[in-house]
Formats: C-alpha cells, sequence, structure tokens
C-alpha cells in the first residue's frame, strides 16, 4: 500500500479517529489534546468541552488551547477535525472566521507538518469531502491558504511528492470516487502546479492495474474537457483548456459560448486563444449591440485601430445613456474634448430641449452653426411636456431673507394640502459626501415657493428653523411629497443642527401611492395627467445663483404637480360599486409622520378623522 494510495488516505483516517477516542497513549489521560485556538475567533482564555461516552455515561473531557507549533504528530485527519470545531464553535461571522482561519492554517504550514506542507494539504483534501456539505469551503480555505505559503516558501522539500498526489486526487475526482467541487479540482492543478506529465505518471500507474481504463494523459484530460462542455461548464472547460496548453479551433467553441450568455468564460478563452480569437470576440459583441462589453475587450487589448467605428460607437452610446440621466455634466467630462463627441453632445441637449446646455457647450468649444436658444425652444414645442400654465401656478417666489420667509410661511401656513421638494448640487466622485441641500420647493395651490436654504442658514438660521417647523411639524397641512422621506434624511444631514428637519407630521408620500411607479415622477405624471416633465435639468448646477428660468420651472413644477396628481387620484376614488370612505382610508393610510412628542401623534389621529369626513380639497 503506498503512501500516495486513496486506501492508505481511508486507513490514516480511521486509525487517527481511533487514537482520538482512545487518546491516553497520544494525548494522555484524561482525554486531552490540542486544537487551533484564535484569540480573534471568541476562544480568549476558554476551552472547549468534547462529550465522550463511556459505559452509558456521559465524561466531559476538555480540549485544551493550542496554537499548532508542531504538527509532527498531528494527522490531517486531527487537524481537520480542529479545524471545522473552530470554525463551528468560533463567535464572529463567516467571512471574518473564514479569513481568520485562513492565516492561521497559512501559519501553522511552516509548523513542520508531516510528510511536508504541501503533502499534508492533499492528505487533507482526500478527507475533506467527509465533512458534506462543508466540504468546499474547507477546501477552498486550506488550499488558498497553501497558495500564499508557497509564494513565500523558497522550497517545501516535498513538491514531487504533493504533485504525484494532487494528480492522482485529480483523477479520483474526475472518476468520481472523491467528491469534491469541479472548481475546487481546478484550484488544485493550479496551486500544485499539476501538468500533464504528472498526470500521465498517475495514468501510468493506474494502467498496470487496468489496462482498459485510461488513454494517454492528454487524451484522457480532453475527454473530460469534452464532458464538461456538454453539460456547459465553460468556465471550468476554459480553465482547464487554459493550465494544461490545450488549443483547439476556437471559433465555434467561442460562439458555443457566446450563444449560451457565458461571456467570462468566452472572454478568457478569447485572451488565452490571442489576437485574432479576440478580435472575432469584439464582433460577436458588436453584432449582439453590447457595445460596452466590445469596448471593455478593446481597451484592455489595444484594439482601437482594428475597431475604430465600435469604439466611437460605444463612446456615443455611454453619452446618451448619460444624457438621458439628465448627467450631462459627467457627459461631458466623459467626453474629454473630442470634437466629435462633443458636437454629439450638443444635439443630445437640443434633442432634450436643454438650451442652456446647448448654449455652454457651443460657447465653451467654439462651436458653430447649431441653433441658437430661442430658435432651440421653437423647434423643442412639438414636444410637450406639462408646465406652470397647465398646472395653473400662478407665480413662482424666490425667498433669499427673512421678510418673505416670513411671508411665505404665513401663506403656507393658511394651506390645507402643499407639495415639497428640495434640489442640490449632484457629486459624481465616488465615495464623496453629497452636496449640502441647496434650495426646497414649497407649492400651494396657486403659487411655489423656493427657499434659498443656503443663503437663509447662513443669515437666519433661527428664523429658518422655526418657519420650517411650523410647516414641516404642523397637524394641520397635508405634505405631499416624491420619495421625500429620502430628502429629509438629506436635509438632516445638510443641516444638522437644525431641529426643523428631524420631525415631520402628516406626510404622503405619493411614490407609495401606486404598486409600480416606473418612470419616475414624471412617468406617475404622464399616466395620471396625460404629460411627463422635462428632467433634462434635474442634475444642473443647483448652487449657481441667480437659478436660470428654466431651472426655476423646473424646481416649481416638481413640487406643484404633486398637488394636481393628488387631486386627480382624490377626486377619483369614489367608485359607484365601493361604499363611500373606503378609497378616502386607502391613500390616508399612507400618510406617515416621525414625531418625538406622543401628543401631537393624537393630535394627527383627530385630524385624520376629520379628514374622514371632510370631502371637499384644498
Amino acid at each position: 500500500m503506498t503512501v500516495s494510495s486513496p486506501k492508505f488516505v481511508r486507513v490514516l483516517y480511521f486509525s487517527s479517529i481511533i487514537g482520538c477516542v482512545q487518546a491516553n497513549s497520544v494525548f494522555g489521560s484524561p482525554l486531552q489534546y490540542r486544537c487551533v485556538c484564535l484569540p480573534s475567533m471568541g476562544f480568549e482564555g476558554k476551552s472547549m468541552k468534547l462529550q465522550v461516552k463511556k459505559e452509558k455515561t456521559c465524561q466531559r473531557k476538555t480540549i485544551c488551547a493550542h496554537a499548532f507549533t508542531d504538527l509532527t504528530y498531528v494527522a490531517p485527519v486531527v487537524f481537520v477535525y480542529l479545524l471545522k470545531e473552530c470554525y463551528f464553535n468560533g463567535n464572529l461571522k463567516a467571512t471574518k472566521k473564514f479569513r481568520a482561519l485562513q492565516q492561521q492554517v497559512h501559519n501553522v504550514l511552516c509548523n513542520s507538518p508531516q510528510p511536508g506542507p504541501a503533502t499534508f494539504v492533499a492528505y487533507c483534501l482526500y478527507i475533506l469531502p467527509l465533512l458534506g456539505p462543508h466540504c468546499e469551503g474547507f477546501s477552498h480555505l486550506i488550499v488558498s491558504a497553501l497558495h500564499r505559503f508557497l509564494k513565500t516558501a523558497a522550497s517545501t522539500g516535498d513538491s514531487l511528492e504533493a504533485k504525484i498526489l494532487a494528480a492522482r486526487l485529480f483523477v479520483d475526482i474526475v472518476e468520481g470516487s472523491i467528491g469534491h467541487d469541479e472548481r475546487i479540482a481546478v484550484k488544485i492543478l493550479e496551486v500544485f502546479d499539476v501538468k500533464l506529465t504528472d498526470i500521465e505518471k498517475v495514468v501510468s500507474r493506474l494502467k498496470v492495474q487496468n489496462d482498459c481504463r485510461f488513454d494517454s494523459a492528454k487524451t484522457y484530460v480532453e475527454k473530460h474537457i469534452y464532458g464538461l462542455i456538454e453539460s456547459q461548464s465553460y468556465m471550468t472547460a476554459v480553465n482547464l483548456l487554459e493550465h494544461f496548453s490545450i488549443r483547439q479551433s476556437g471559433q465555434s467553441f467561442l460562439v458555443k459560448m457566446m450563444e449560451k450568455k457565458q461571456f467570462r468564460a468566452a472572454e478568457k478563452w478569447a485572451a488565452f486563444m490571442g489576437k485574432p480569437m479576440l478580435s472575432i470576440l469584439v464582433q460577436e459583441y458588436a453584432d449582439r449591440n453590447m457595445l460596452k462589453n466590445a469596448y471593455v475587450i478593446i481597451k484592455r487589448n489595444n484594439l482601437q485601430q482594428e475597431f475604430p467605428d465600435v469604439h466611437h460607437k460605444y463612446k456615443e452610446s455611454a453619452l446618451k445613456q448619460l444624457a438621458e440621466k439628465a448627467c450631462w455634466d459627467v457627459a461631458e467630462a466623459k467626453a474629454n474634448g473630442d470634437r466629435q463627441l462633443v458636437e454629439f453632445l450638443v444635439y443630445l441637449a437640443m434633442e432634450a430641449g436643454y438650451s442652456e446646455k446647448v448654449d455652454e457647450l457651443c460657447n465653451r468649444y467654439a462651436l458653430e452653426g447649431f441653433l441658437n436658444a430661442k430658435e432651440l425652444e421653437a423647434s423643442f414645442l412639438h414636444r410637450h411636456f406639462l408646465n406652470l400654465n397647465d398646472l395653473v401656478v400662478e407665480d413662482i417666489i424666490w425667498v433669499d431673507e427673512v421678510d418673505g420667509l416670513r411671508k411665505a410661511t404665513c401663506h403656507i401656513e393658511g394651506s390645507k394640502v402643499v407639495g415639497l421638494d428640495c434640489e442640490w448640487k449632484p457629486n459624481y466622485v465616488k465615495g464623496r459626501k453629497p452636496n449640502k441641500v441647496s434650495i426646497m420647493q414649497i407649492a400651494s395651490d396657486k403659487m411655489v415657493f423656493i427657499f434659498d436654504l443656503i443663503k437663509l442658514y447662513e443669515d437666519v438660521p433661527d428664523v429658518l428653523d422655526n418657519c420650517l417647523t411650523r410647516i414641516l411639524q404642523s397637524p394641520r397641512i397635508l405634505k405631499l411629497g416624491y420619495n421625500f422621506q429620502c430628502d429629509v434624511k438629506q436635509l438632516a444631514q445638510s443641516y444638522g443642527d437644525l431641529e426643523c428637519f428631524k420631525c415631520y407630521n402628516m406626510l404622503l408620500d405619493i411614490q407609495n401611492m401606486f404598486k409600480e411607479p416606473r418612470g419616475g415622477l414624471s412617468g406617475l405624471a404622464e399616466k395620471i395627467l396625460g404629460a411627463g416633465l422635462n428632467k433634462t435639468r434635474r442634475n444642473s448646477n443647483w448652487e449657481e445663483r441667480p437659478l436660470t428660468p428654466n431651472q426655476l420651472e423646473y424646481a416649481a413644477l416638481d413640487a406643484a404637480v404633486l398637488i394636481q396628481i393628488f387631486c386627480h387620484v382624490r377626486d377619483q376614488s369614489h367608485p359607484a360599486d365601493v361604499s363611500e370612505g373606503h378609497d378616502k382610508i386607502e391613500w390616508k393610510s399612507h400618510i406617515v409622520s416621525y414625531m418625538d412628542n406622543p401628543k401631537k401623534s393624537r393630535k394627527e389621529s383627530k385630524i385624520r378623522k376629520e379628514l374622514e369626513v371632510e370631502d371637499n380639497g384644498p
């Protein structure tokens, strides 16, 4: 019986288990032996208890803490068992426990495991399938730990024996006698650096035992790879082809992976095969209109000259997507001064009716031959969006000083229903905090007040706090918003020392009244009122002063349209086959409050009861 045979490993396993149960001769009496103890895993100063049945009684025996300072007399099966015990008895989250154990395994491989660290891990991999559903996780743990260890170790001294054992393990996995996942099999080949010559040695030995079972190593591996392809395990097949440097014709295989949407496998295969296959891959992506994927391959492999049209087409597509999201500044940055792309961006702004952006780009890049702002607005009239006249808004009032603030507050307090919204300058730098909320719009039935929060906060913070508290926390005013609870959080972060944004009362989020709100507020307005909102200025610079007339109109519309949508829903909430009051309760059930004072909450309940019997709207 050879050291590398599975039978040897099984004998090793059972003898080790017996050794654990009858541990007097090895570990001393009573049953005591040492296990991995990780201070960071919650075993500080503690010992684990092991229960061993003896003559119908249950005796508690101690597993003492041990840092594996010496693995000379620790069998692989004991190591695996103790590793499992440490994982399941640790009190940290799974990811942290995994990383801690991975580091510990990496450390203990330096402590003289016999007959060597790589061979020791190979024996462990033979044993790990006994852990059942936990096999894959622990296999990945110890293989990755060995991989880290081999990067720093000058020589393990057991590499040849470990390679042959790993090659035999791979064959046993392929044959189904060892139950490891395919991904672990590939990992074993990579970490142990198993080549076809190592597989050939194993195959040659097995041929002696059974001549009809195996062909050459290459034929054997190729047959396994074909089986993986048939079962659509494309990534595993590609990994094996790359590892063993087996090159096929490639194109039909590539197309098959593309048809099955196995794009990562296709990309890895094309990169392995070289530039001609990468060119085929780019064309396949282009034919499927997957321009981003094509662009990534082009850029990564310096294929711009081979595919100039695809490269430029993707750039334009990316600009169009950003323009549709109203991310004009990001789109301009993506254009990177390319005149052709900047002109395309101007056309997108013209198509959206964003006259300010058209003039801005034309002036900045000295572009000529485009419509001016007035001509653009005239050409844009055929695209109908809601405007202030449609919503019967009489005036927009800019509020940036104390007298105007007080007058606006008095007017709003006389309203039963108001619409709320706010705007801030977008921040496109990942990881950076959002910019401070710039303006807050509050619409009554005929007027929209736009509060310059930045200036009012600098000049009269106490008055601003008092006025907005009276509005936002009033139980007499029904406040309409669209996802406004998120806006309230942003307001609280922007102006943390103001009390007005820490509580709110009688807030009805229009978004929550509809099960499938698609297209945001604009889509909802189109569904309810027959026309949407022009959102091209959504991500403009809201800290600029003065705001443009189009920015003011955009801001006012976002608040005023909420009242129109609410009135429409309320007026349509009395179908003939539904008893009166049922649908009223339906929309009123969406009213939310966040109040610190319970007395105010009781007052709010009283107001809601009054609303139940009130039929007249604002």
